[in-house]
């Protein structure tokens, strides 16, 4: 029998976390524990899909922010035509194959082999002929993640019949495998999901040189977000938002040039940009001037609302965060702004494999790869192999900041829920552990 965690449909328990949740943020981890959808289940293993598939064991998979919306009711309702219930969370995951498995241009990984997976279940997951936005190498922009012969699921860790990092036994596709090289230890194999999405992030924030850029947030999605930037863009000058003493310090040594606290950030803009300040009879402030590109990596209705007013006419703020909440949208129509979405990574490449000549996906996906940096082969310049070089040689020791085994799962939910306050970044389940 396999071990797993399991989110499971229940409109009263989903509700009562929802609520508990949201208006009373303190009881966020006692809700996610206490009230929320979710099981630790014994059953056989996932079944093979079909054809190119195999069955993983997870090593290390990653608690996520998106994650943890999910557990304590925040996501948007957006995704439930997206997903599969009962379903087991997890898609940041390190892992080891359980039978050899061949790619689609020959190569086999062995049984035994490391891997790091590629949670976008697409046209090539489903056994479907590639969409447009697939056969460009935009994967997570994928049509087709409610058809083919997998169940709805935008991802591994959200659909039935893949199973999810959060248990002992999952399965997974070919086409989302990346082998993890000797010389990378678990614990940082478990990011290179993660820092494949900042560099995607890094790629539609489209830096041109002399830009500054502000990163709102300092979490795990934040700080891969910097690092990102800071490696792979030409930005001139990068600000970040941080709250508390541990996301300052990995900010500032992740490469920020400087660092401002939530209440000091309108100000720190106006004094390093000269930006006039404005005052409405109601609301908040803003600036006429500011940073050139904005990225909010908090997912809140307020750091959405911050990143609107504190950005240049003309400027662009990019969507990294799931955002919740409502926000006043008029900075976005008075100062022309751009609002871009940042989702999952591009898959193995960022250019069309066979692109019909002229598409807008063609020029776009060619577009990302000059912004981005990414040369589009299936190497050291995609999003996972930017993500790879970033695992090797960020300063990333104790990023990974604890583990759990899984029957500890209201424990490590709790301390993935208050991982700012206490001083970490990633918490991570080891489904191999034992309690």
């Amino acid at each position: 029998m396999t071990r797993g965690l399991e989110l499971y449909r229940s409109m009263p328990r989903y509700a009562a976390t929802r609520v508990l949740s949201s208006r009373v943020p303190s009881l966020a981890g006692a809700a996610a524990t206490s009230a929320a959808p979710l099981r630790l289940v014994d059953k056989g293993d996932p079944a093979l899909p079909g054809a190119g598939w195999v069955t993983v064991r997870p090593t290390l998979s990653g608690i996520c922010g998106s994650d943890l919306a999910t557990v304590t009711g925040q996501q948007s309702f957006y995704f439930s035509a997206l997903v599969s219930m009962p379903f087991t969370p997890g898609h940041e995951i390190v892992g080891t194959l359980q039978s050899d498995v061949a790619l689609a241009d020959g190569t086999v990984y062995r049984s035994g082999s490391r891997v790091v997976i590629d949670p976008i279940l697409g046209c090539a997951a489903r056994g479907m002929a590639p969409c447009p936005s697939c056969a460009a190498g935009l994967t997570s922009r994928c049509d087709r993640v409610t058809m083919g012969h997998v169940s709805p699921g935008l991802q591994t860790g959200s659909c039935r019949d893949t199973g999810g990092g959060w248990s002992r036994a999952m399965v997974a596709h070919h086409s989302q495998l990346y082998p993890v090289p000797d010389s990378l230890s678990d614990e940082r194999a478990v990011l290179v999901e993660p820092l494949a999405t900042a560099v995607h992030t890094a790629g539609q924030a489209r830096v041109a040189p002399g830009d500054r850029v502000l990163v709102i947030g300092s979490g795990a999605v934040g700080l891969f977000t910097l690092l990102a930037l800071r490696a792979y863009t030409p930005a001139a000058h990068i600000t970040v938002v941080a709250k508390h003493r541990r996301q300052v310090e990995l900010a500032r040594l992740f490469g920020a040039d400087e660092v401002l606290s939530p209440s000091d950030t309108l100000g720190g803009v106006r004094r390093a940009t000269r930006a006039l300040r404005a005052e409405p009879e109601l609301g908040a402030p803003y600036l006429l001037g500011g940073v050139d590109i904005t990225v909010d990596c908090a997912g809140s209705a307020s750091s959405l609302s911050t990143a609107l007013r504190v950005t240049r006419a003309g400027g662009r703020v990019v969507l990294s965060g799931m955002p919740s909440g409502s926000v006043d949208l008029a900075p976005l129509w008075f100062r022309e702004l751009e609002l871009v979405g940042t989702y999952a990574s591009s898959g193995r490449t960022s250019r069309p494999a066979e692109p019909a000549a002229g598409t807008e996906l063609e020029l776009e996906a060619a577009g990302a790869a000059a912004a981005a940096g990414v040369d589009g082969s299936a190497g050291a310049r995609s999003d996972f192999g930017r993500a790879f070089e970033l695992a090797a040689s960020a300063p990333l020791d104790g990023v990974v900041s604890a583990v759990y085994p899984l029957a500890r799962w209201r424990e490590a939910l709790d301390h993935a829920l208050s991982a700012g306050r206490l001083g970490a970044v990633k918490v991570a389940f080891d489904p191999t552990m034992s309690a």
